[in-house]
């Protein structure tokens, strides 16, 4: 399998990632969010605008992403990571991008654009990958493999 093709089927066989952000100040924060991956360089989630994630969204996009299956054993680690600009759908986009993460998900009937707008809590986001690398199970050093765009 190349390392293109494993890192589909980590983001596949996954339904939460981990997004890593910062605050204007630098300080970190990790959130797992349940996801739809599209297309091999958007990632979407849903999320309270005034989560602390979502507020460190408003002055640093960029963001941090690691997914993976916390079940493997030890030295048997998958992971997929990315770098990505991130951002809240805009009310235009959200009919098309509302049918994308539903697609994944068909169970959350509650997740259309009319859900995702004010003045109800929620709201729908994407992170636009722009850079990506995979962690291979090879039974070597942990060692990352650059993937190309999309993934």
């Amino acid at each position: 399998m190349t390392p293109q093709e494993t890192a589909r089927r980590i983001i596949h066989a996954n339904n939460y990632l981990t997004l890593a952000t910062t605050d204007h100040t630098g300080h970190p924060w990790a959130s797992p969010v349940y996801f739809t991956p599209d297309s091999g360089i958007d990632f979407y989630w849903v999320s309270r605008p005034d989560s602390r994630h979502s507020l460190n969204l408003t002055t640093r996009p960029e963001v941090a992403i690691v997914i993976f299956n916390s079940q493997l054993p030890v030295f048997h680690a998958e992971a997929v990571y990315l770098t990505a600009h991130a951002e809240q759908v805009n009310d235009g986009d959200l009919p098309h991008c509302t049918a994308l993460y539903r697609r994944r998900h068909p169970d959350l009937t509650t997740f259309t654009p009319e859900h995702l707008q004010a003045p109800n809590l929620l709201r729908l986001y994407r992170a636009r990958a722009v850079e990506a690398s995979v962690l291979l199970d090879d039974d070597g050093p942990d060692s990352r493999v650059p993937l190309a765009l999309p993934i």
